[in-house]
């Protein structure tokens, strides 16, 4: 299993000034990123999984905030039909993004590993087809080119509650708040079986599971913003020095004499890549 836990809940505060400041910083080389991605057509696809209020919507919006709306998608799908329900992988093929693109999925495929099975949505068969059919349809994707990443935002159950409560009384959010929610959140022990399956048979190497601890949303944002631009290449890209909560990210990457080092510190990085291919 290739899972990647990135727990920063140990900073339970974040200064505004400082988070404004990161945020800048890191919105700056995402759109680095973004030109990049025109210019060299590529097709980068970032899913978004978790409970819910983990803060998967918010996250996208910060990310997406100031990219060229033309060139990335935001994907949240309805209720399958028929059709779609029993032709589950052409349902979200649709969904990926064409060159010179960055698809944002708010939820994704993985609505078959953990929503649907539990609300009964989906017959069994179904369900471990899928489970069965994933990681190799999860390869040919990768393979026809996308940069496939997949965050799964989590949050702990006391936290889940506060925002749900809070969704509830708000003018402005309650209708965020469906039946099915209400629901669903009172399956948490299931909900965390099939999380753990799904982590277990889908984060394979080529296509890890990312796991961010959101019960800070604003550090939950950073951190998989950071993460993801540590993790991929760019023109101009600028490695941005590590502030007190990322100090445990590792997943700076660099090449040396045809060996690709990953997980690596900011510190050995910085040594590393003095000597480097890509410096």
């Amino acid at each position: 299993m290739s899972l990647v836990l990135l727990d920063q809940s140990e900073y339970k505060r974040l200064d505004a000034k400082a988070y404004d400041r990161e945020k800048r910083k890191l919105r700056i080389e995402l759109l680095k990123l973004q030109e990049d991605v025109i210019k060299n057509n590529r097709k980068i696809c970032i899913v978004f999984e978790g409970r819910d209020t983990a803060g998967k919507s918010t996250a996208i919006k910060f990310f997406s905030e100031y990219l060229r709306p033309q060139h990335f998608n935001y994907v949240q799908l309805g209720i399958p039909t028929k059709w779609e329900s029993s032709h589950w992988f052409q349902r979200w093929s649709k969904t990926l993004p064409k060159e010179g693109e960055i698809s944002f999925l708010d939820r994704s495929w993985y609505t078959r590993a953990i929503t649907e099975p539990i609300m009964g949505y989906c017959n069994e068969n179904q369900y471990r087809y899928f489970m069965k059919k994933v990681n190799k349809w999860e390869e040919d994707v990768i393979k026809n080119g996308v940069e496939l990443t997949k965050f799964y935002f989590s949050l702990s159950q006391d936290q889940q509650q506060i925002r749900m409560k809070a969704r509830k009384n708000s003018e402005l959010k309650y209708w965020k708040l469906s039946k099915n929610d209400e629901k669903i959140i009172t399956k948490w022990n299931a909900f965390t079986l099939y999380k753990e399956q799904m982590f277990n048979k889908t984060a394979t190497e080529i296509s890890p599971w990312v796991s961010i601890n959101s019960n800070n949303k604003m550090i939950a944002r950073l951190t998989s913003l950071r993460y993801l631009l540590n993790k991929t290449y760019y023109e101009n890209k600028k490695i941005i020095k590590p502030a007190k909560w990322s100090k445990s990210l590792n997943n700076y990457s660099t090449n040396l004499e045809g060996i690709r080092f990953a997980n690596l510190s900011y510190d050995q990085f910085m040594v590393i890549s003095k000597y480097s291919d890509d410096s």
